[in-house]
């Protein structure tokens, strides 16, 4: 890369962003400081994507001695013993090398950690009917041993009140909803937010103690539960979309069902389905409000032989091929409502009259085909049975919309009295998996860090396994299991230790 020093204004933008600190500042001759580039830039453009000068360009002829690597669309140029922009690959006598050999499972099972014995995976009981230990001053309700193939394994079960909670409901869904970070209500009651965007659906974040202790909490924990618990609720994005959610089902985003979920985003689908676009049409434009793919410029096209068609597309460039999307409630949730605004134009030295391009949302919900005339304008045309082809192919490999949840919580308030005397040790335990926390039988995320905060698949665990107290809280059933030696080192309630066979034979009467 070049800098002009006539125009670059020594902001330092270009330093803070280069991934291999091969830019500084340079003071000439008492004047201000300007940005300069050493031998080790790779030509990544980081510095021009951050540049508001525009002060930086390529060079343009690549440097002696180098290679340009193929891993991801940076095609960085890595001179001889220098690392690419990853830092991943190294140029070692003219061949990249991946300068980490491959690991094997024994190589890294020690940062790994292993899971849970086989014996204490499942829990003995589930805390489902169990009761509660509340004012946890007591014993947990049950506390259950059993002889698993050789070893006594104990299993300790409550329905524990939780007020350090919350639910975290997974869209999959194209269909525009909201600005990340808007507001989530309940008719006028805040409840949440829109949380983030993953790779093809939408997260909102709801509940969590700041809200289960506001004035509206008590509406706040019946939501959490009746989401938990696969009912239908109603919400709203702040100047966004109306929802009607249920987990385990289609979401309804302003009145409209939606059907699927992309297989992958614009970019992605290059990769995934090229050999077919490479019949298709003479350019595949694939919308989508993150990442546009564009055939012909794309790398995957390019490896498969695809020739540049001459088109231009109207968005900003992230790497050859691939185009930061807008959101809006257009194609392929972008603010595109007819698919050939995202065409700016052609380069008529190569796009030539006849030539056809295939722009298709990245569920295929809607495609459309055009073809260039002699007065340099795209006519839409039938689909060819090639281009329907390519279509269908994205099509199939795209799963039902629906809506998932997660429930999180901490377990490591009081109600740990119930399963020990010393609440730290139970802590130790779960985080190193001595001891396996599950909720209504369902398998648990332990998040790491302090404390037992936990994530559960709602879908995992029975209806009606989660209610609420107006205090208000979650009430959540959760199993504690683990050896019965290992029970009594954590100051485990010995005494109150019963047979499974005596509780079983209990229950059924």
């Amino acid at each position: 890369m070049i800098v002009d020093w006539e125009t670059c204004i020594g902001c330092g933008l270009c330093v803070e962003t280069c991934p291999l600190s091969a830019i500084t500042l340079m003071e000439e001759k008492g004047k201000k400081k300007k940005a300069s580039i050493s031998d080790i830039c790779v030509d990544c453009k980081a510095c021009t994507k951050v540049c508001p000068a525009d002060a930086i360009t390529p060079e343009p002829e690549p440097k002696a001695e180098t290679i340009q690597c193929p891993s991801c669309p940076i095609s960085c140029t890595i001179m001889a013993g220098n690392t690419g922009a990853c830092q991943r690959f190294v140029n070692l006598d003219g061949a990249l090398v991946r300068n980490i050999s491959l690991q094997s499972y024994e190589d890294v099972k020690e940062i790994v950690g292993e899971d849970h014995e086989e014996v204490i995976r499942r829990p003995l009981i589930t805390g489902i009917g169990a009761g509660t230990t509340y004012p946890d001053t007591k014993p947990a309700p049950y506390i259950v041993q059993s002889r698993l193939k050789g070893i006594d394994v104990v299993t300790v079960v409550t329905e524990a009140p939780l007020s350090y909670s919350g639910i975290k409901v997974k869209v999959d869904t194209d269909l525009h909803m909201g600005s990340e970070g808007a507001p989530v209500r309940v008719g006028k009651k805040r409840v949440g937010h829109l949380c983030t965007e993953e790779y093809g659906s939408k997260i909102l974040s709801l509940g969590g103690v700041n809200l289960l202790t506001d004035k509206n909490g008590m509406s706040m924990a019946k939501l959490i539960v009746d989401i938990a618990n696969r009912k239908e609720v109603h919400l709203n994005v702040e100047d966004g979309a109306e929802l009607v959610l249920q987990v385990g089902k289609a979401p309804v985003i302003d009145g409209k069902t939606g059907k699927k979920m992309r297989a992958g985003c614009g970019s992605a689908s290059m990769g995934l389905f090229g050999r077919q676009f490479l019949d298709a049409a003479d350019e595949v434009i694939v919308l989508d409000a993150h990442l546009i793919g564009q055939f012909t410029e794309h790398a995957a096209g390019k490896e498969l032989g695809a020739k540049y068609s001459g088109i231009r597309v109207k968005a900003r460039r992230s790497t050859p091929g691939r185009y930061f999307g807008e959101h809006g409630r257009g194609w392929g949730g972008t603010s595109v409502e007819n698919p050939l605004e995202i065409i700016e134009g052609i380069e008529p030295r190569i796009a030539k009259p006849g030539m056809t391009v295939l722009i298709t949302e990245t569920t295929a919900e809607r495609a459309a085909m055009f073809r260039l005339g002699k007065d340099g304008k795209f006519t839409r045309i039938e689909l060819t049975p090639k281009a329907k082809m390519a279509v269908d192919a994205i099509a199939s490999n795209c799963q039902p919309s629906r809506v998932s949840a997660v429930f999180i919580g901490g377990s490591g308030g009081s109600a740990r009295a119930g399963v020990t005397k010393i609440p730290v040790k139970l802590n130790q335990a779960i985080h190193q998996n001595r001891a396996k926390l599950t909720v209504g039988g369902a398998p648990t995320y332990i998040l790491p860090g302090g404390g037992i905060t936990f994530m559960v698949d709602v879908e995992k665990v029975m209806v009606r396994a989660f209610t609420y107290v107006p205090t208000p809280a979650m009430v959540v059933p959760l199993e504690y299991t683990m050896r019965l030696k290992e029970y009594l080192e954590i100051g485990g309630h010995k005494k109150r230790i019963r047979k499974l066979k005596e509780v079983l034979k209990e229950i059924k009467k």
